[in-house]
């Protein structure tokens, strides 16, 4: 009869402590075995919560260890070291990976794929970059998935080739620099010409102003970071009448005042 355990561990940092530990002791197999071989098999993911299966013969005290992976995006993010894709990826490339970090991830992930070969799985996975505004050998991945049909990185996925040379990762990193510098200034922009159709739109019913807004290519998000409340477009429309009207609608608006207080006497 067999046991399964299941826990989630640091990568290549389980120890014999719980959840591991406390799980197999009752069992009577061999904890500090487990632990050596799950850290081996995760040591790939360093960094990463990874879930493992342990499943113990009651009987014989043999085990066998099961290592899932991350999702394919959660490893995208660690190999271009950022903390989330782009909230726009059309328009705002957030990184850029090379054809080495993704065959790397593709083997990561060799079990879970659905591609027949390697060369299937690695345009999944440059296929998740794309969803994720991450350039792929600077180019927009669908752009790298012709590259990859043509055949200009059969040689790399032939030999399997994963690691970088520092001059590669340095470069990596300054391109990641320059891409985030692009959408601080581009979303500026777009800040600056949403508060200026706002401005110049005061008084007009929300809905025409968030029509502008789209029609100028706004992002979504600007929008409703900017975008007035309903209070706040009224209060607008006011303001206009009371600078034309001057003093003479405030004396309009203290006579009711007046004759309330004269029907409570």
């Amino acid at each position: 009869m067999s046991q399964i355990v299941e826990a989630l561990v640091e990568a290549g940092k389980a120890s014999a402590g719980p959840p591991i530990g406390s799980s197999l002791g009752p069992l009577g197999v061999n904890v500090g075995q487990v632990v050596s071989q799950i850290n081996e098999k995760t040591a790939s993911f360093k960094g990463m919560q990874v879930p493992v299966k342990i499943i113990v013969d009651e009987d014989t005290k043999e085990f066998e260890i099961s290592i899932g992976t991350p999702p394919s995006s959660s490893l995208i993010l660690k190999e271009t070291g950022i903390e989330k894709g782009s909230r726009n990826p059309k328009a705002d490339k957030v990184a850029d990976i090379l054809i080495e970090q993704i065959i790397k991830i593709a083997k990561m992930k060799e079990d879970a794929l659905l591609g027949k070969n390697l060369k299937q799985k690695v345009k999944e996975i440059v296929g998740t970059c794309n969803s994720m505004g991450v350039l792929v050998e600077g180019k927009p991945a669908v752009e790298t998935i012709q590259d990859i049909n043509k055949g200009k990185f059969d040689e790399e996925i032939r030999t399997e080739k994963t690691e970088l040379s520092e001059e590669e990762k340095k470069k990596l990193d300054e391109e990641k620099k320059k891409l985030a510098k692009e959408i601080e200034e581009r979303r500026a922009e777009y800040v600056a010409t949403a508060k200026q159709i706002i401005s110049e739109m005061a008084g007009k019913e929300k809905g025409e102003i968030k029509a502008k807004l789209n029609e100028a290519k706004i992002p979504v998000e600007i929008i409703k970071e900017l975008m007035p409340t309903e209070g706040e477009t009224g209060a607008a429309a006011e303001s206009g009448e009371g600078a034309k009207e001057g003093e003479g609608e405030k004396k309009e608006e203290e006579t009711p005042k007046e004759e309330k207080k004269e029907e409570k006497k």
